[in-house]
């Protein structure tokens, strides 16, 4: 590991070198900002091989881009594409960008905005239910928001034009474009042909894994280091009990975590449940958790609310276990392949996990944690009654619309892996709302719209570790059943979370037509029914009831999540004597 051998003076810029091509995937000229692209050339050499060995992935540095290919663990739509104003992209923006980046790689060193968007409508009339018109307001609106990801990430450069112009009235406006073919190709970079696949499991790291190999005990052991590593960086909070009990021995490893710190400036915070990792710089996360704005108040208000219920010894909460990992997305995402464009002869097969639980036999069998259950009811009466005492503070939207807020508070504590939706609400990002309220899956959704449904209207996780931009994101959980540090606090600014490139942020964009009638045929709307009373006891609820599992990075420690992040670092198990100060003051009174 070159890490250990870097020089102190010169360690913080290997440091920062990594932590910018952890967080963003492609770096160019632009993209993130000026200084990303030479200091990661700098360190080429040092960080290709570092990234190799510690997580198996792999980094191409060229003049004009840096490209990292991630290897993909797990399916993740938290991490959309978002407008120049941070809306999320539907499924028609998705479509759009698709198409455009198969228009743009057929096209020479300019082209204008009306011209991508002529070629972009001729590709869309092959897909079903895809439709560009440039006498739609609102198609044209969609167009300019895909062409400006491109612009953002320095695919496109303005040569002259405006393109706002172009989107108030096409006769009037336009806008010339230069375009950077390098970055264009680097976007798009599968891992596999996705003519190849019949499943979005072939783009997952043990999806084209050769079942018949000879694997060494070494390898098996290397292989599941890296998978513990990459879970480090790719989430907020790695919690011990969802990891395979090989990985569960090496999260306990000193010398692992400590070389994912190295490399990475990170500190990490150990707890029995878990580690993670604390982003002493502020510089990584697409997440600022506390933050500004209506909905990470509300959201933090409600994690002091939690706490408080969950802690309180004389009206215990009922529990429960953790449910399977949820399969919805990707048996979406699967029913949306096209089978007409699947080259059979070069298919890969789609294989079933054996179910392994009676591998354990007759000895004892491992203790299944369970945790604190809150129902919907409860999270809606709980948000109601905070809205009813700080409406006056929150932005105008929410105080008209507390479903909605629910549902977007509890999804952001959601991403952030602080709680999990249970029961009939299962694998939604937030609770079943009334008729004004919208589930996170169905926000600026468009019926006809072509990109493929998930959370937040994230594109097809098929294009996991393809399309570049914002990396996984990561940190994890602990190992010491220690109290929360009242130093692990940190709120520092992070740049916001675009396309999830290596899990599945961008559309596969490789075979336009196919790949965006793929994204058309994906499911909808999530289901967002269900609901139940809250109970008071300790009976563990029925399967079937609704709420929320609160997770151990909020449920064992008093207020101890202050910052999380969901891309390379995570402020977690921090301080708390900035949250819920208003239950602290109501219980000295």
């Amino acid at each position: 590991m070159h890490a250990r051998s870097i020089a102190p003076l010169a360690l913080d810029s290997y440091q920062r070198a990594a932590r910018v091509v952890l967080a963003n995937h492609l770096v160019t000229r632009t993209f993130p900002d000026r200084i990303a692209l030479p200091l990661i050339r700098r360190w080429a050499t040092e960080l290709r091989e570092d990234l190799a060995e510690l997580f198996g992935y792999r980094l191409e540095v060229t003049e004009t881009t840096a490209r990292l290919f991630p290897v993909i663990d797990r399916l993740d739509a938290g991490r959309p594409a978002r407008t120049p104003a941070e809306r999320v992209f539907d499924r028609r923006r998705y479509a759009y960008l698709a198409l455009a980046l198969a228009s743009l790689g057929r096209a020479g060193d300019q082209i204008t905005l009306s011209e991508l968007a002529d070629q972009v409508a001729a590709y869309a009339t092959r897909v079903d239910g895809l439709e560009l018109s440039t006498e739609r307001a609102a198609d044209r609106d969609a167009f300019v928001d895909a062409v400006a990801w491109l612009s953002t990430r320095g695919a496109l450069t303005l040569a002259d034009g405006d393109a706002g112009g172009w989107a108030a009235d096409p006769e009037a406006g336009e806008a010339l474009y230069d375009i950077d073919r390098s970055v264009v190709f680097a976007i798009f970079r599968p891992p596999r042909a996705l003519q190849h696949l019949q499943s979005v499991h072939g783009l997952l790291a043990d999806g084209g894994s050769d079942s018949g190999a000879t694997v060494s005990v070494a390898q098996t052991r290397a292989a599941a280091a890296r998978r513990v590593r990459r879970a480090l960086v790719e989430l907020p909070v790695v919690y011990a009990e969802e990891l395979a009990a090989d990985e569960q021995i090496l999260l306990g490893s000193e010398k692992l975590v400590a070389e994912v710190e190295l490399l990475t400036g990170l500190r990490a915070e150990r707890r029995a449940e878990g580690v993670a990792l604390i982003d002493t710089s502020g510089r990584l996360s697409d997440v600022r958790f506390p933050g500004t704005g209506t909905l990470a108040q509300v959201a933090l208000l409600l994690v002091g609310e939690i706490a408080d219920r969950v802690l309180d010894i004389d009206n215990p909460v009922p529990r429960r276990p953790l449910p399977a990992a949820p399969t919805e997305l990707a048996d979406r995402l699967d029913a949306a392949i096209p089978a007409a464009t699947v080259f059979e002869p070069l298919a890969m097969a789609v294989e079933t996990v054996a179910d392994d639980d009676d591998s354990l036999g007759d000895g004892p069998q491992p203790q299944v944690p369970e945790h604190p259950f809150l129902t919907w009811t409860w999270i809606r009466e709980t948000v109601q009654a905070l809205t009813d005492r700080y409406g006056s503070t929150f932005a105008a939207q929410w105080q008209a619309d507390v479903p909605a807020l629910t549902t977007e508070a509890v999804g952001l504590l959601q991403r952030l892996r602080l709680v999990r939706a249970v029961g009939p609400a299962e694998g939604t990002s937030g609770p079943p709302t009334a008729k004004t309220g919208k589930s996170v899956l169905d926000q600026n959704s468009q019926p006809s719209a072509g990109a493929a449904a998930s959370t937040g209207g994230t594109p097809p996780a098929g294009a996991a570790g393809s399309t570049a931009d914002t990396p996984p994101t990561g940190a994890a959980g602990s190992t010491a059943d220690t109290p929360p540090t009242g130093a692990a606090a940190s709120t520092a600014d992070t740049p916001r979370t675009e396309a999830a490139a290596s899990t599945g942020g961008t559309p596969q964009t490789g075979a336009a037509a196919d790949t965006a009638t793929a994204e058309t045929r994906a499911a909808g709307d999530a289901d967002t029914s269900g609901g139940g009373p809250h109970s008071g006891d300790t009976a563990r609820p029925p399967a079937d009831e609704a709420g929320l599992l609160i997770l151990p990075a909020l449920a064992r420690y008093r207020g101890a999540i202050v910052t999380v992040r969901t891309r390379a670092q995570s402020e977690l198990f921090a301080s708390a004597t900035k949250l819920g100060e208003h239950a602290d003051a109501g219980g000295r009174s």
